[in-house]
């Protein structure tokens, strides 16, 4: 079962490759909160992924529904990349400790915080619907093994691609000053900001060509 691997793995890169605004809170995560901020952020990508390949291969028509409803779900998606964006940029501070370096205390609610995040941050992406829906119809007459391995390839080098991400952006961390830190959150905070304008704007401009 060569081809749904090389199939799989094709889809992984595409994924892991694309630029967007969780690649960058993964990378924010995982200065701001160290290695497990940036896992559990992950985690809440992953099974965002997960529920969504899961809804496009058992809920086809359903899957089909969401993107009439492209325009509700791109200005969620982008009131929370905004929201998100205006919260890092004017109230996020940087706790540092006596010695001057970064604290890092995360408590059980925001693991679960962090998680959500990280799950309604990829969920409310309409770009990301459209991706799996059009992932899902290409394969719907192939057999069950040839779509779990397809699919499992994809997810597992995603994941592993991400968990990549986090471990590099751990080690920059180290090097960092928390005066480096708070540039680097403001930076994320303007992406963020902008890419919930663009998809604002692509949402109009979408739903504008339908008229």
């Amino acid at each position: 079962m060569i081809a749904p691997f090389l199939k799989g793995l094709a889809l992984g890169v595409m994924l892991a490759i694309s630029v967007g605004p969780v690649i960058f809170s993964i990378i924010k995560q995982s200065i701001n909160n160290g290695y497990k901020g940036g896992f559990t952020f992950v985690a809440g990508v992953s099974a965002s992924d997960i529920t969504l390949v899961l809804m496009s291969q058992l809920f086809t028509a359903l899957f089909q529904e969401l993107l009439s409803y492209k325009k509700s779900i791109g200005i969620c998606g982008s009131i929370l990349l905004i929201a998100l964006g205006i919260y890092i940029l004017l109230f996020k501070k940087t706790k540092k400790k006596e010695d001057g370096s970064q604290s890092i205390n995360m408590r059980k609610r925001d693991y679960l915080k962090t998680f959500l995040s990280g799950f309604f941050m990829n969920t409310l992406n309409p770009g990301v619907i459209a991706f799996w829906l059009i992932i899902a119809t290409s394969v719907v007459g192939l057999p069950f093994n040839y779509r779990l391995i397809m699919f499992g390839t994809c997810l597992v080098f995603v994941l592993a691609t991400d968990v990549l991400k986090v471990l590099l952006a751990g080690r920059l961390r180290e090097k960092l000053t928390p005066h480096n830190i708070h540039i680097i959150n403001r930076i994320s905070a303007l992406i963020l900001i902008g890419f919930g304008i663009a998809l604002i704007w692509g949402t109009m401009e979408f739903n504008t060509k339908l008229l």
